[in-house]
């Protein structure tokens, strides 16, 4: 099973979030941004890594969110999300056709990723 992560990077009362490539498997769809754990990486190494590579900021992370299991017919990933903060740059997107800092309530109106979706539902749940 592949290791995967994503950060929840929080602004104020916003989050970012981010429009897979059209090219991608799932392009269009909206997810919280990060990727593939390499070996020897913590996630936590892994998200500082991959934030910059897609985003070209320094984020400083957080504590551990939620984790979530999906499977689809091509692989199965143990997603794990982290909250994160900006410390240094400018959000530019690098991967991704699109870039939004929305409020959780707002979260509601993108089509997310399969995989982020159940985070989604927890973050209304327990932040609306």
């Amino acid at each position: 099973m592949k290791k995967v992560t994503a950060a929840i990077i929080k602004d104020k009362n916003r989050l970012l979030i981010a429009k897979r490539h059209s090219k991608d498997p799932l392009g269009g769809k909206w997810e919280f941004p990060g990727g593939k754990v390499e070996p020897g990486e913590t996630p936590e190494e892994c998200l500082v890594r991959e934030i910059g590579e897609e985003l070209r900021i320094e984020v400083k992370i957080g504590s551990f969110y939620d984790d979530n299991v999906y499977s689809s017919q091509d692989h199965d990933i143990h997603l794990l999300f982290y909250w994160a903060e900006i410390i240094n740059g400018e959000v530019t997107p690098v991967v991704h056709d699109d870039l939004r800092w929305v409020t959780i309530k707002e979260l509601a109106n993108f089509d997310f990723a399969p995989a982020d979706i159940p985070i989604v539902k927890n973050l209304e749940r327990e932040y609306i």
